[in-house]
C-alpha cells in the first residue's frame, strides 16, 4: 500500500468550469514546486494537452469503458507514485455516465481509486439553493466523499458572502475557493471545443495567468491537505491482469516531458526497430501518451514531421497520422503539395500507414468546409465534407473483417475492439468496392455500418483506438510494419497525388 496524495475535480454538470479550475490548480501547485501528475477521466485529447502544459508532465486518460478496473488502478498507481499530488479531472457531472447504475461515472472512478472529490459549482443565480444541491450530492452515494467545493462564476463579494454563509449553516462541506467571473480564465473555444494548446503560441502565458488567478482565489494548502487525506492506495492490481505489450514494458520507461510536449522514452535499443513518421504539428496532435509509449515498447522509433511545413517525409518505414483539425489548416495543407504528393506515392508503393479521424480526412481526395474545397493527399478515393452537427460522437464497438491488414485473433473469432469517435465530417463518393477493416456494432464510423478504410497497406478510420487490454493495436501495427518494410517505400520520391491529378 502506497500513500498517494490525490483528488478528483468534478462538478454538478458539464460546463461548470472544472477544466479551467483543473488547469489552474495544476499550474499553481507546479509553480510552488509540487510534482503534479494530471489525469483525465474518459476519452479526450484537448483537456489533457492543457493539463500537461500546466503540470509539465504528460496527462493520462482513465476510461472505464475502454479499460478494466485493474488497468485503471495499475496505470494510475504507476504514474501517481512519482508525483507529490495527482489531480484527476472528471468529465460531465459527478454522477453522469453511460450506465444506469453509474458504473462508468466519475463517482465510480472516485470510488475505484478512493479519490476525495472537490466539487466545482457554477453559482450564477444561486443563493440558498446551493445547500440542497450539495446535500443531495452527498446523499446520493454515501461511498463518495465530497471533501470540498469551489464556487465558480461569482457575481461579486456580496454573492460570495451569501453562498459561504448558506453552505456553512446547512452543510459540513468546506468552501475551498471562490472564483469571480473573469474573462482571463476563458480558454478559447471553437466548433469542436477548446482550442488545443499546441495551436496557441501564447499557451504558456495563458496557463500561467490561469494559475495565478486560481492561486489568488483558492486555498491551495487546504486542497493539498484534502489530497493527502486519501487512504493509501494499492500500487498493483488486486487481481492478475492479462499481460499486454504496453503493460509489460511500461515500468522500464523513464518519462520526460519536453518543451514541445513530446514523450521521450529511455529504453534498451532493439535491433529490429522500425522508424515511424508521426504527424505532429498544429493540424495534427491528438495522441495518447501511453499509445506512443506502447509503439516505442513494440520497437518503434517515432520521428515527428510537420504536414504544414516539411517539404518531404523523413526516412521512415511507416506513418501514424492521428487526429486534429485539418479543416482549420486545409489551405496550408493544400499549399504543401510536395509533401502531399510524397505521402500519396509512399502509400501507393506499399508503405504501412495508420490514420485516425483527422488523419483520414487529410488522406482523402478533397476536404470541404464553409464553402471552400481544398485538395488533400488523395490516397483515399473519397471526399470529406464538414457539417454543422456531429456525424459520429461517442464510444464505438468494432469487429475486425477479413480485410483488416493487422488484427488480433482469439481462436477463430475476429477481434472485437472498443474505441471512440468525435467527428463533424462525412466521407462521401466512395467506390462501391471500398474495403473496410471493421464492422461497426456501436457508433457511426464511415457510413454507420463500417469503418477503417483499407487501401494497399493503409488503414484509415474515424475511430480512435487505445492500445490497452485485449486491443494491443500498437504492437500489431509495428509487427505489420516490420513485415512490410520496403526499401523503395522508405523514402519515396515526390509524385503527383490522385487529388491533383483529378
Amino acid at each position: 500500500m502506497t500513500a498517494m496524495a490525490r483528488l478528483l475535480i468534478s462538478a454538478a454538470h458539464k460546463s461548470s468550469g472544472k477544466t479551467t479550475l483543473s488547469i489552474g490548480l495544476c499550474a499553481a501547485l507546479a509553480a510552488q514546486g509540487q510534482r503534479v501528475q494530471p489525469f483525465k477521466k474518459g476519452p479526450d485529447y484537448i483537456d489533457p494537452m492543457w493539463l500537461g502544459q500546466a503540470s509539465g508532465r504528460p496527462c493520462f486518460n482513465l476510461d472505464p469503458y475502454l479499460m478494466s478496473s485493474d488497468q485503471i488502478r495499475s496505470l494510475f498507481a504507476r504514474h501517481a507514485e512519482s508525483a507529490d499530488v495527482s489531480i484527476v479531472e472528471g468529465n460531465k457531472g459527478l454522477y453522469d455516465g453511460l450506465a444506469l447504475d453509474g458504473s462508468n461515472s466519475n463517482a465510480a472512478l472516485a470510488h475505484l481509486l478512493d479519490l476525495p472529490v472537490v466539487l466545482v459549482i457554477d453559482a450564477r443565480g444561486m443563493t440558498r439553493g446551493i445547500a440542497p444541491l450539495i446535500l443531495g450530492y452527498q446523499a446520493f452515494d454515501r461511498r463518495i466523499r465530497i471533501a470540498g467545493v469551489i464556487l465558480n462564476q461569482l457575481g461579486g463579494s456580496r454573492h460570495e458572502a451569501k453562498l459561504r454563509a448558506v453552505i456553512e449553516h446547512y452543510t459540513d462541506v468546506p468552501v475551498l475557493g471562490a472564483i469571480a467571473h473573469d474573462q482571463a480564465l476563458t480558454v478559447a473555444e471553437r466548433h469542436l471545443g477548446l482550442m488545443p494548446s499546441h495551436e496557441r503560441r501564447d499557451a504558456a502565458d495563458c496557463v500561467r495567468t490561469i494559475g495565478e488567478r486560481i492561486a489568488a482565489q483558492v486555498d491551495l494548502q487546504r486542497v493539498l491537505d484534502i489530497a493527502r487525506s486519501a487512504a493509501p492506495l494499492q500500487a498493483e492490481p488486486s487481481t492478475p491482469v492479462r499481460p499486454e505489450p504496453f503493460d509489460a514494458a511500461q515500468d522500464r520507461f523513464v518519462e520526460e516531458w519536453s518543451q514541445e510536449g513530446l514523450l521521450r522514452q529511455a529504453q534498451p535499443e532493439r535491433k529490429d526497430r522500425v522508424r515511424i513518421g508521426l504527424a505532429r504539428d498544429r493540424a495534427f496532435g491528438f495522441y495518447y501518451p501511453d499509445d506512443l509509449a506502447a509503439l516505442e515498447a513494440a520497437g518503434a522509433e517515432l520521428v515527428p514531421f510537420d504536414t504544414l511545413n516539411d517539404p518531404a517525409l523523413p526516412e521512415v518505414d511507416g506513418l501514424f497520422i492521428g487526429g486534429g483539425f485539418p479543416e482549420v489548416f486545409m489551405q496550408e495543407l493544400q499549399a504543401n503539395s510536395a509533401l502531399r504528393g510524397e505521402i500519396a506515392c509512399a502509400i501507393e508503393a506499399g508503405m504501412p500507414v495508420y490514420a485516425e479521424c483527422g488523419g483520414l480526412m487529410y488522406l482523402a481526395r478533397t476536404l470541404s468546409w464553409r464553402g471552400q474545397t481544398c485538395r488533400m493527399v488523395g490516397a483515399i478515393a473519397g471526399d470529406v465534407t464538414m457539417h454543422d452537427k456531429p456525424v459520429g460522437r461517442g464510444y464505438v464497438n468494432l469487429v475486425a473483417t477479413p480485410d483488416a491488414p493487422w488484427r488480433g485473433q482469439h481462436g477463430n473469432t475476429p477481434q472485437a475492439l472498443r474505441g471512440h469517435e468525435f467527428h463533424y465530417s462525412s466521407l462521401d463518393n466512395l467506390a462501391p468496392d471500398t474495403r473496410f477493416a471493421w464492422r461497426v456494432t456501436r457508433g457511426h464510423g464511415v457510413d454507420g455500418q463500417r469503418d477503417g478504410i483499407v487501401h494497399r497497406n493503409l488503414l484509415a478510420s474515424y475511430a480512435h483506438l487505445r492500445s490497452l487490454g485485449t486491443n494491443g493495436w500498437a504492437s500489431q501495427f509495428i509487427d505489420f510494419v516490420r513485415s512490410k518494410c520496403l526499401p523503395s517505400a522508405r523514402r519515396a520520391p515526390p509524385a503527383t497525388s490522385q487529388a491533383e491529378a483529378a
